[in-house]
Parts: structure tokens; sequence; C-alpha cells
């Protein structure tokens, strides 16, 4: 048997954001995606997810994934094996994203969940325009729900810099991104390279945010290589 692979979703996704890797990747190995709507701190949500994984295991993150990936990393450096950074950030909240995170919350305990993923979140997630993905997204967010929305962000805002856990990593890794990611642009993809200069570096053209959906095979081949 593979090496198992533990996946992290982004911040109200769940094993959906993953399904076509899930689907290529699991013949011959143990793939656990797993749930991250218990926890209100990056801290939390790495001790569950490290009390259901395998004593060793690959990591893959996307976006919220990866920081709190970055997280376990650094509460059980032995355990992982490999690290896939996808679409994601090592820095603390920055302070004008902090601010929002009162008033997205509040629009979220009035039951406005997924009018605010339509007029907030999903246009920030996608390089062009896909419904198929959009009603995926939106399927997500309503299936897990705002008390859970409430909690990620939390997580998200009070989240440590974790610049100093990935200078320490030697292990095998993959940097990802889309070329037209809003939220976590280039930018921060190439400073997670300057914090693991080993790793293997993939920027996607024609992808935002959400890569595994939006260019599925890409990153399908890209994981394939990493945990070859």
């Amino acid at each position: 048997m593979s090496l198992p692979l533990v996946l992290l979703p982004g911040m109200m996704c769940d094993a959906r954001l993953f399904a076509p890797q899930i689907a290529a990747l699991s013949a011959g190995r143990s793939i656990l995606c797993a749930d991250l709507s218990n926890g209100d701190s990056m801290g939390a949500l790495a001790a569950g997810v490290l009390a259901e994984a395998p004593p060793h295991f690959a990591l893959a993150g996307l976006s919220m994934g990866g920081i709190l990936a970055m997280e376990i990393l650094r509460q059980a450096p032995d355990r992982v094996s490999r690290l896939a950074l996808l679409d994601t950030n090592p820095l603390a909240e920055a302070p004008e994203v902090r601010d929002g995170r009162a008033t997205q919350i509040a629009r979220a305990e009035r039951g406005e969940l997924s009018a605010m993923m339509a007029d907030t979140f999903i246009p920030r997630y996608l390089a062009a325009p896909d419904p198929d993905i959009e009603a995926i997204c939106l399927a997500m967010a309503a299936d897990l729900g705002p008390d859970v929305f409430v909690h990620q962000s939390c997580a998200l805002r009070d989240r440590p810099d974790q610049c100093e856990t990935l200078r320490g990593y030697t292990g095998r890794a993959l940097i990802l991104c889309g070329a037209e990611d809003q939220l976590c642009p280039v930018t921060r993809h190439t400073l997670l390279q300057s914090l693991m200069p080993h790793a293997a570096y993939r920027v996607v053209d024609g992808a935002g945010h959400l890569p595994t959906l939006e260019s599925p095979m890409t990153v399908t081949e890209a994981l394939c290589q990493w945990l070859s």
C-alpha cells in the first residue's frame, strides 16, 4: 500500500473540492479528506486531524486547508512525510482582512450565508465564470452551514505566521497555485518557495483559487509526481 494521503479542503469546502483528484489517486492508496467543521482555531483543527490521521502520511491542503497543513506540520513534523501547499498563505491574517471578518460573521449569523458566498466569495474564486463549479461551492457552503463559517472565520482570523515552520521542513514538497488566484496570489507562493527552496513549484495557467476543479488534470498530474 502506498503512503496514505490526507487532504485538507478550503474554507466552507469538503471532499467535493478534491473530487477529481480523489478519483484519480485512490487506487492502491488510502485517502482521508478531513472534516474541518469542528474547532474554531488552527490548533484545535490540527489536533482533530492528527487524531484521525495515520501515523505517517502525505499532507495536501488548499487555501485554509494549506494554512491548516502548516499548523499540523508545526504540531507533528515527524508524521508529515510529504507536504503539498495549494493556493495558500503562510502569513498571519492581514489587518484589512481581519477587519472584515466581523461583518462577514454577522451576515452568516443573520442567515445570509448563501447570499454572501454568491456576492463576496465565489466571484473571487475562479479565473472565469463556471456555473458548475459555482454550484458546487454553493452546495458545499450550504451543507456546512453558518456555524462552521463562524468557526472557520475565527480560526483564519487568529492564525499564526508559519514561515519558521516551513523553513524547518526538509521533506518532499509541492507548491502550486492558479496563475489568476485573487485571494492567495502568486507572490504568496514565491514566498513559500523562498521558505522551501527544495519544493517543486507549479503555477497553473488559466486557473484561479480553485485549480483542483478549474484545471483538475493539471493538478492531479502535479500531485501524482509529488507522490511518486
